[in-house]
Parts: structure tokens; C-alpha cells; sequence
């Protein structure tokens, strides 16, 4: 923290008035079932983003990077979708949007050191949105880091911030993950009224780990592919005359698909249906303490992911596939897909032994070496 305040210093010749943090995330299980009103399971991760920060009395946003030394100024009214360009959208959105809610928001002077993995399906944007979304609101008054409902404020202007600034069509499971899963714990979250329920979740007393893997492989959420997978579900919904698939939970599955014109659409909303029926079977496993039938629902959920919902790549399937085939209970991809990170539940004792033989299997195949590591369920964004 010494190095993000001795640099913010460096830009504005006084020290930040204090420095904030969000975690990146991973989920779970319910994936791409956000944006359909759905369910899923996230936990925020150890690795943060933190920014330190001091309000203006003008409208300007001076914006610094420890990762790449880059600084951005723009005016706030001055924000819009495609300005400022790349990782700064998602600073200056978040204020952008905080004032189009009619909160009383000014310039910032932020610098940013981002510890969340890039492209790797981690949420790290979410975290740089949610961390800056803290600092404002502490920072101009706004009271919303002190409850749930404020939090999911927040939230929901960090969402806005990323679809309508920086263009990625997201839904809003990673914002709503950063501020507010909490320590040892699961966070099961209905994104049809957005209401939220703690599930323990502490693998230590079962001798197992969640250990992540980024595969290094290019991963994008703008370059269309997610935003096609959105569409497909938003015409399925229209056909089947519901606002979102969520609606449609319950209802025979069979029967259901039969009323689709296309075998794609039949995919794309089988994966959903069953995927929001896998989180309520991972909570409820959960509980029990059966993290035998939680690692099959895992493989369930990525089989679903790679074969109806076409977002896998061969470097997570070789991640799950490996991991199966050295003691793995459960293994799948996580996050939007199309590259990013896997999550396996491995045994405390075979680790080294799964972790090995990923970085192996990686060069068998000449691809880019692995990154694993085990995570646990960490704390939402606050004021460090």
C-alpha cells in the first residue's frame, strides 16, 4: 500500500484522503444466468483491487495505473459509451453513472493498483468498478457502502458503468459479488429481484481446496461472442412470452424447448434452465457437507457450458479433464468462458499432484503454461 499512496502523491502533491478495495470473484456455479434472471453462487476472492483516492471540487477525473503507468483525464460530463477508452471506462463510468442517479458526485483523483488476474474470468473489472464505487461513496457522503440495499446501489451503477461505458453487455452477478459476499462464505444470488443469502462455505474442515486455474488463454467479454450468447436468450425469452428464461424454471423442460424454431436456441436455453437448477443443488449440497455431489454438479455445469452454451475452449477443457483424471471431486470452467480460469475441488493432499499435472498437460499441448492457485471465500469492497 506504501508504493499506491507514495504514487498517488507523486501526481497530485498530496496525500489521498484514503485508500478503498474491492475482490475480484469466482463463481461457483450459475453461469450466464444473470442476465436471464437467475441464480448463482459467487465467493469474492483474496486478490483485490485498491484505489486511493481524493475528491476535487471540479468535475475533472485524473486517473493513474500502477500496472501500466498510464494516467486519463476527462471531465465527467464528458463520459460516454467509448470515452474514456479502455480499463479508465470503467473508473469514469462509475461516477458517470453515480450522477446520472441524481447523487451529489464530483471529480476524483484516483490511482489504481489492480491484483486481480487480467482476462482471466475473475471479475476484474467488476472490482476496479466496485472499488472506485466505495471511494465516491465514502468520499462525497453518500452513505451506501453502510448497508445492503446502498451496496446494491452501487452495484447496480458499477453494472451500468460496464454496459453502457465500456460496452460489455454483462449482467450483474460480478458487481453484486464484490460488495457483497463476505468471508467463509457462498453468496446465493437471485438476479431476478436481487435479494442475496449467505451459504457457509469453509473447505478447511473437509480437507479440501478450491484451487483456480488460469489458463492464459485470451479472454474478452466485448468482442461479441458473450453479447450473442445475451441475444440468443433475450429472442428465446420473446418466443416463449417471458421477460427473462427464469420464468420459465419449472415449467417441462421438453415441452419448453419444443416451442423453439432452432436447435441453438434449444441449447442456449436448456443450458440456462438446468444451470439455475445446479445452484440451488450446489447450496443444498452445501449444507450437507456433501462436496462429493457439489464436484458432480461442477462437471455437470461445464459439460452444459462446453456443449449447449458453445463458451468453452480447449484450454479449460484440458483443465477439467485433467483434473478429473488426478482426484479432482468436481471441476469447471468459470466466469463468461471463451478462455479465462477453471475452479476444481481437489483433496488438501493432492494439490501439488493436480496443480502438476494441469502444467503438464499444458505442455504436451505447446500451449501458454498455467497460473493455479487456492483461494478462499474472502470480504466484500470497503474502506482498508
Amino acid at each position: 500500500m506504501p508504493r499506491l499512496q507514495d504514487a498517488f502523491m507523486t501526481l497530485t502533491g498530496h496525500a489521498p484522503d484514503g485508500v478503498w478495495s474491492a475482490p475480484g470473484r469466482v463463481n461457483l456455479i450459475g453461469e450466464h444466468t444473470d442476465y436471464n434472471g437467475g441464480l448463482a453462487l459467487p465467493i469474492a476472492l483474496p486478490h483485490r483491487t485498491r484505489c486511493a483516492a481524493s475528491p476535487r471540487e471540479d468535475d475533472l477525473l485524473r486517473i493513474h495505473s500502477l500496472q501500466d503507468d498510464s494516467s486519463v483525464e476527462v471531465r465527467i460530463d464528458d463520459v460516454a459509451e467509448g470515452h474514456p477508452a479502455g480499463w479508465t471506462a470503467y473508473v469514469a463510468g462509475v461516477v458517470w453513472a453515480l450522477r446520472k442517479d441524481g447523487n451529489a458526485v464530483r471529480g476524483l483523483d484516483v490511482v489504481v493498483d489492480g491484483q486481480v488476474p487480467l482476462g482471466a474470468g475473475l471479475s476484474s473489472s467488476a472490482a476496479l468498478e466496485c472499488a472506485v464505487a466505495a471511494a465516491a461513496s465514502d468520499l462525497f457522503g453518500l452513505g451506501l457502502l453502510d448497508s445492503s440495499d446502498g451496496r446494491r446501489v452501487l452495484a447496480a451503477a458499477c453494472q451500468r458503468a460496464e454496459n453502457d461505458i465500456a460496452g460489455a453487455p454483462t449482467g450483474g452477478m460480478d458487481q453484486a459479488a464484490a460488495m457483497h459476499c463476505t468471508e467463509r462464505h457462498a453468496l446465493r444470488l437471485d438476479c431476478l429481484d436481487g435479494t442475496t443469502e449467505q451459504v457457509p462455505f469453509d473447505l478447511t474442515s473437509h480437507d479440501v481446496v478450491l484451487l483456480v486455474t488460469d489458463t492464459r488463454a485470451s479472454h474478452a467479454l466485448a468482442d461479441g461472442q458473450y453479447g450473442a450468447r445475451r441475444e440468443s436468450c433475450e429472442q428465446a425469452a420473446e418466443i416463449l412470452g417471458v421477460e427473462t428464461l427464469r420464468e420459465v424454471v419449472g415449467r417441462p423442460l421438453d415441452e419448453t424447448l419444443a416451442l423453439l424454431p432452432d436447435e441453438v436456441l434449444r441449447r442456449r436455453t436448456r443450458h440456462v434452465v438446468t444451470e439455475i437448477a445446479r445452484v440451488d443443488e450446489v447450496v443444498s449440497s452445501l449444507r450437507e457437507g456433501d462436496l462429493a455431489a457439489v464436484g458432480r454438479t461442477f462437471v455437470a455445469s461445464h459439460e452444459s457450458l462446453r456443449d449447449d452454451y458453445e463458451v468453452s475452449c480447449t484450454e479449460l477443457d484440458l483443465v477439467v479433464d485433467t483434473a478429473m483424471a488426478h482426484g479432482a471431486l468436481g471441476s469447471r470452467m468459470t466466469g463468461g468462458g471463451f478462455g479465462g480460469s477453471a475452479i476444481s475441488l481437489v483433496p488438501a493432499a493432492d494439490v501439488d499432484r493436480v496443480t502438476a499435472a494441469i502444467e503438464d498437460a499444458f505442455a504436451a499441448a505447446h500451449l501458454t503454461p498455467p497460473s493455479s492457485f487456492p483461494v478462499t471465500a474472502s470480504a466484500p469492497a470497503h474502506r482498508d
